[in-house]
């Protein structure tokens, strides 16, 4: 199967054993394009649709210059239920940066976009797209941590409603940089269309939490979803599986279902482990082992095929606990959780918990 990314890009996926993915080099790519092309001269006969197709050359096909017009730097990371999502960068970079884990950001500062260079950004992105915008459902607000902005936030999201009205907005946020925030602000940004939040607490377990270089307390995740909740914002807590190798594996696991059950306290939560859901320990891996490795989970990206996932009773949704893997024998851990009040489509394929 040929995938083209926006960038213009060409990649093959295919299967020896298991699921592979390779970038064609760009003689190759601009032979399939051309091959794509003919087959469509001779083949496709609704005028209007052939008029579309072919107005396209393989060297117009493969020329990145839109991509890079609209996104001054790539796109690193997504959550995997916004790989749809239009993505606009209200800032580049991560406030943060010093992760152990992360190097999607090292190549950028952190910087902000002023309102005139975010409408100019907007412009370029839906120029990129074009009636392929119709395929995207909500926007997502990057980079790593757009959602530390404060009073600067405001006119962006005012620019983001007014091209995209009614669409949900969402976005990453750091643990520690969310609790700086007062209650009241999740409540105003929810009034301008802020609809999900991504927090990246990566673990539960607190000496590891220090060993990832991240900062804060995973307990403190609590009162930052109870407010986040409280705002009417839906959630969704990204931990990371297979972070510390062996020697944290078995505290990681059980400190990090321990505070999701928390988490979930005074709900009808059907927490795994149970006769209907029964949880096997993911195989830790090695940060610095000879199959180590940060594998990139980005737009279009294939991810490690989930395995002793539990097993799923049709009415409880899941939790994606997806995002960033750190090494190549990484699973994900997948707990059910209870039905949340994401409105739309997306809250039957998606775990939320209800508010706390």
């Amino acid at each position: 199967t040929y995938k083209r990314a926006l960038d213009g890009s060409l990649h093959l996926r295919y299967r020896e054993g298991e699921r592979r993915r390779r970038r064609l080099a760009p003689e190759e790519a601009l032979g399939v394009y051309q091959e794509v092309l003919d087959l469509a001269e001779a083949h496709l006969r609704d005028e209007r649709r052939r008029e579309e197709v072919l107005r396209w050359t393989p060297e117009g096909l493969l020329d990145p210059t839109p991509y890079r017009r609209a996104y001054a730097w790539p796109v690193s990371i997504l959550p995997p239920d916004a790989y749809l999502s239009v993505v606009l960068q209200a800032t580049t970079g991560c406030t943060w940066n010093r992760c152990a884990f992360c190097s999607f950001y090292q190549d950028r500062p952190f910087q902000k976009r002023t309102p005139e260079a975010f409408r100019e950004h907007i412009q370029a992105v839906l120029a990129l797209l074009g009636r392929g915008r119709l395929l995207r459902r909500g926007v997502f607000l990057a980079d790593g941590n757009a959602l530390a902005l404060s009073e600067p936030l405001l006119p962006l999201l005012e620019l983001v409603r007014a091209h995209f009205p009614g669409e949900p907005v969402m976005g990453f946020l750091d643990l520690f940089t969310g609790l700086k925030k007062a209650p009241s602000w999740w409540e105003r940004l929810g009034g301008m269309g802020l609809r999900r939040v991504y927090i990246g607490l990566e673990t539960g377990h607190a000496p590891l939490l220090a060993l990832l270089r991240k900062p804060g307390h995973p307990k403190e995740v609590l009162p930052l979803v109870r407010a986040l909740k409280a705002a009417g914002l839906s959630v969704g807590v990204i931990l990371m599986v297979g972070a510390g190798g062996k020697a944290f594996a078995e505290a990681h696991f059980r400190e990090s279902l321990a505070l999701l059950a928390e988490r979930g306290r005074g709900l009808p939560l059907p927490l795994p482990g149970g006769p209907r859901h029964p949880v096997r320990r993911p195989r830790p891996c090695s940060l610095g082992g000879p199959r180590g490795g940060t594998p990139k989970v980005g737009p279009g990206g294939a991810s490690p095929r989930p395995q002793g996932l539990p097993v799923r009773d049709p009415g409880v949704p899941l939790l994606n606990l997806q995002l960033p893997l750190l090494c190549k024998e990484a699973r994900l851990l997948v707990a059910p959780v209870a039905e949340g009040l994401l409105p739309g489509p997306a809250a039957a394929a998606e775990g939320e918990l209800g508010p706390l």
